[in-house]
């Protein structure tokens, strides 16, 4: 019987990867994608982040194995200046999501430990307020592909 159950529950997570998003207690992260740059230029990971609790969610930080470092980051453009710095938090209101996209907010994936190709899948850790962590895969895109 657990065999059964764990077969099924294996199922479930596999139809949610397939439909392109993830949950987890009263989260939920849609079209997930890291934006892959040439070399060990930085890369950015966008996607769409929704609440589903009654409270606030606070989101702190983000960690991936296929990079040494990620932050949270914001992209302005203040007086034609382009400028981008990180961020400590990001809140998001019970019932409400949050896009992180080109030219706006988005995580920063530093400094590569492995090859990486347009097509695969880079897992990475999200990290709340609360403790919660969820794991989220992210597509890699080229460039401009969001």
């Amino acid at each position: 019987m657990l065999k059964v159950v764990a077969n099924a529950a294996l199922r479930l997570f596999i139809l949610t990867l397939c439909a392109g998003s993830v949950h987890a207690a009263e989260v939920e992260v849609t079209d997930a994608k890291l934006s892959l740059l040439p070399g060990d230029l930085p890369s950015a990971g966008y996607f769409n982040l929704t609440n589903t609790s009654d409270a606030p969610l606070v989101l702190v930080g983000a960690e991936s194995a296929s990079f040494h470092m990620t932050e949270l980051h914001v992209s302005t453009n203040e007086d034609d200046v382009a400028q981008m710095h990180a961020v400590e938090e990001i809140e998001v209101a019970p019932g409400e999501s949050f896009i992180f996209a080109p030219m706006g907010y988005h995580l920063m994936f530093m400094h590569r430990t492995q090859v990486l190709e347009e097509g695969d899948s880079v897992e990475v850790v999200l990290h709340f307020k609360d403790q919660q962590e969820l794991q989220v895969p992210f597509n890699v895109v080229a460039p401009g592909a969001h």
